[in-house]
């Protein structure tokens, strides 16, 4: 096995104190999107149906409390007592605010200066301790690391972390559960960790599944890092700010490089398109990076054939209400329609 890799013992170990922290959220069908797709492309999927894992349901509005809490669980008692600190545009930082709460570890966040005002909120509503500083993730990671040394806390990685790794992949076992036949499972990407997860609890427990990554074309750190072999700093930019990490992480790249199958690039308007489809055909609210799994499948862009069963991590729902028509507007035309 290669270094950095999260095996499925380790994932499997994560599993009974994740699930009794979280949510088991349901899986959604849509035959719509499925209709959507075989238009835009001639692919008829199995079931007639797209299957949607309902991550945007979870506690704290995205997957990142799986992780989260079982980090949290991972400290010694001084790391507790002393608390954490963590790095995040919005939702690793509510997780981490949550889990912390939640296990009594004070929990402080560095966010950039223009994050989500609702994710802003919800880390306070949590008990956290927010620090608003930078431009951008990078900039705010400078801040965070003055912080953690002046106070002695314990920084928790957003993703780049085996055990945030082994929480997330806890889907991918629920996942199998509940879809035993699945042939292709799609995950929007950020640093990678839950892709990462994911990956492995599917390809560990059924080789033949295929996993795909979709990134925002400018927010694309894993891809660059795929293709030269090394971690690339970026300063990313999309409307999903989910999926900005500035970099990905040597546990994430590795994983990453060790089990996905491929990963796909989708500019703003056409992720926009899929958050407006799941709102007008599927009633349901997800934010730009939940979105992206879906708009890169309405869209024609992943290699899925016909007769294959289909799933799509919907993978958060934490949206700042006072720019949905902005998202929708923006929203190019899906092939389908």
């Amino acid at each position: 096995m290669p270094d950095h890799i999260v095996s499925l013992a380790q994932i499997r170990d994560a599993r009974p104190f994740v699930a009794s922290r979280v949510h088991r959220t349901p899986m959604l069908s849509s035959a719509t999107a499925a209709a959507f797709l075989e238009r835009a492309s001639g692919t008829k999927v199995a079931d007639g149906r797209i299957y949607l894992k309902a991550e945007h349901l979870q506690k704290t509005g995205s997957f990142k409390p799986r992780g989260m809490t079982w980090k949290i669980e991972s400290l010694t008692a001084d790391e507790r007592r002393r608390g954490i600190i963590t790095l995040s545009a919005g939702n690793a930082a509510q997780a981490y605010a949550w889990a912390g709460r939640t296990a009594g570890v004070p929990a402080t966040v560095v966010m950039p200066a223009a994050a989500v005002r609702s994710k802003v909120d919800a880390c306070r509503g949590y008990g956290a301790e927010v620090v608003l500083l930078g431009a951008n993730v990078g900039e705010a990671l400078v801040e965070m690391e003055r912080v953690r040394d002046a106070r002695g806390l314990t920084y928790c990685h957003p993703f780049d972390d085996p055990f945030v790794i082994a929480g997330h992949g806890s889907i991918g076992l629920e996942l199998l559960e509940d879809l035993p036949e699945v042939d292709v499972v799609v995950v929007g990407v950020g640093g990678g960790g839950l892709i990462s997860g994911i990956a492995a609890a599917l390809k560990e427990s059924r080789p033949g599944i295929r996993v795909y990554g979709v990134e925002p074309e400018r927010s694309n750190a894993l891809s660059l890092a795929l293709e030269r072999g090394e971690i690339v700093q970026i300063q990313p930019v999309s409307i999903a700010d989910g999926l900005g990490a500035p970099f990905a992480g040597q546990w994430t790249l590795a994983m990453v490089q060790h089990y996905v199958d491929g990963i796909v690039l989708l500019d703003d308007p056409a992720i926009m398109a899929g958050m407006r489809f799941a709102a007008e055909r599927m009633k349901q609210l997800f934010e730009p990076a939940g979105a992206a799994a879906l708009a890169a499948l309405l869209t024609g862009r992943l290699p899925v054939r016909s007769g294959e069963r289909v799933a799509l991590i919907a993978s958060g729902g934490n949206v700042e209400l006072s720019r949905v028509g902005e998202f929708f507007a923006g929203a190019s035309a899906l092939p389908g329609a």
